[in-house]
């Protein structure tokens, strides 16, 4: 065959590598992302794998292309849900202490406390990540880590370490504070909880209340 005619064989089998990887990608990530939801929902124990895969809308025997066992779905969803939790409420937040009360506000918000398929991974599944294998625990460890240190950096700019401690602190009253206002049957009370959450969470940041509007 002509060198010339073979050049668009060649060019159509990359691109359909190419496009097989994208897609693959894609697919695992729609995995990752309705298992992540459904884990908040319904509790890491509680949610099976085929639950999990008919929620990405695929079959069982696809969950094995894509991962050795629940553990490591359950490993790679639990670091996803905290880069997401950071792109949505840390990073999104301006620099410094106004900054600093942004990430309160939306995280202590009613919007937040209503939503807990897309909310806070802390909150909903604390209790079960404890109890899971190391690389689960691990894979939470960097996640959480990479919000603290979000917040750390608005708190002391110069030293972020130093102020690592306290703001992991902040976020565990937080996280707190967002499971007991999701617990309450009162709604005028767990939204008086929320309120007085923001209130401690400034507080222990050495914030100001008030020091910029709600941003949500």
């Amino acid at each position: 065959m002509p060198a010339k005619s073979k050049q668009p064989l060649r060019r159509a089998k990359e691109r359909a590598v190419r496009y097989g990887k994208e897609h693959k990608q894609a697919t695992r990530q729609r995995i990752i992302e309705a298992a992540g939801r459904r884990f908040k929902r319904d509790g890491i124990d509680g949610s099976g794998i085929s639950t999990l895969m008919t929620d990405a809308g695929l079959t069982n025997g696809a969950f094995y292309t894509h991962f050795t066992s629940k553990d490591d779905l359950v490993a790679t969803a639990v670091s996803d849900q905290l880069q997401a939790q950071n792109a949505r409420i840390v990073a999104q937040a301006a620099p410094g202490r106004a900054g600093l009360e942004q990430i309160v506000r939306r995280y202590l918000s009613a919007q937040h406390r209503d939503s807990s398929d897309d909310g806070c991974p802390s909150a909903a599944l604390l209790d079960e990540i404890r109890r899971c294998t190391d690389p689960t625990k691990q894979a939470y460890t960097d996640g959480v880590l990479m919000v603290i240190d979000g917040i750390a950096a608005r708190l002391a700019p110069d030293d972020p370490l130093s102020a690592r401690t306290k703001a992991l602190g902040a976020y565990a009253m937080m996280a707190g504070t967002l499971q007991l206002s999701r617990a309450l049957t009162d709604r005028q009370l767990a939204d008086e909880l929320l309120e007085q959450g923001i209130h401690n969470a400034l507080a222990l940041l050495g914030v100001e209340h008030g020091h910029s509007s709600p941003a949500m």
